[in-house]
């Protein structure tokens, strides 16, 4: 894994490194052994890869990384209703850059009985959308998570259904590092419920 620090890489990494996390050897355990696996790997990754996210002199401030009980209620199916046109906006980022992105779809889903909804993006010039970023905010957002918000990354389904697990939300590599540039969720993306899954800040 790769750890390169341009933008149009950072959200395809983060992607790829928690879909490298989903070895074949987890998915048959049972569902919270999963979870448990791939967060022990990611762990080792950050911890172990010479162009880590983390700084060297970080690693035990940040490591290991802090997360939300497992919650089965936060691993929900949802449908994708594509955007018509591909509607474009520019998401502003963490180094005050604007970023050209794409929207794909509108995400509709429930939480624990209440509907919810997220848009998907992809980069402005990704022709094959064959992987989804949706990055979100909610109320923990400055208290028990980054303040700028989370992402979740979906690989694209012929269907329509995706499998949506607020449990593998992960914070942008910016909450690691200043040196990163990364987008903020826009503000259709802003959940009213506090979303207690996934990573959260480690106490300090």
């Amino acid at each position: 894994m790769r750890f390169r620090r341009h933008l149009l890489v950072v959200i395809a990494i983060a992607g790829s490194f928690t879909a490298a996390a989903c070895s074949t050897s987890t998915k048959d355990l049972p569902y919270p052994d999963q979870i448990a696996a791939d967060r022990a790997a990611k762990d080792q990754g950050f911890r172990t890869a010479s162009d880590s996210p983390i700084p060297p002199d970080k690693k035990d401030v940040f490591l290991p990384l802090a997360y939300f009980p497992v919650d089965e209620s936060y691993h929900v199916p949802a449908v994708l209703t594509p955007s018509p046109g591909e509607a474009a906006l520019e998401m502003p980022t963490s180094k005050g850059e604007r970023r050209q992105m794409r929207r794909a779809g509108l995400l509709k889903f429930s939480v624990k009985g209440q509907p919810l909804t997220l848009t998907a993006f992809v980069e402005a010039t990704d022709r094959q959308m064959n992987r989804l970023f949706v990055p979100f905010k909610d109320p923990t957002n400055g208290t028990e998570t980054y303040p700028a918000g989370r992402y979740l990354d979906l690989d694209r389904t012929a269907t329509g259904l995706y499998d949506l697990d607020f449990n593998r939300a992960y914070h942008p590599y910016c909450y690691f590092n200043a040196q990163y540039d990364c987008p903020y969720p826009p503000a259709e993306n802003r959940l009213a419920m506090p979303i207690l899954a996934g990573e959260r800040v480690r106490p300090h």
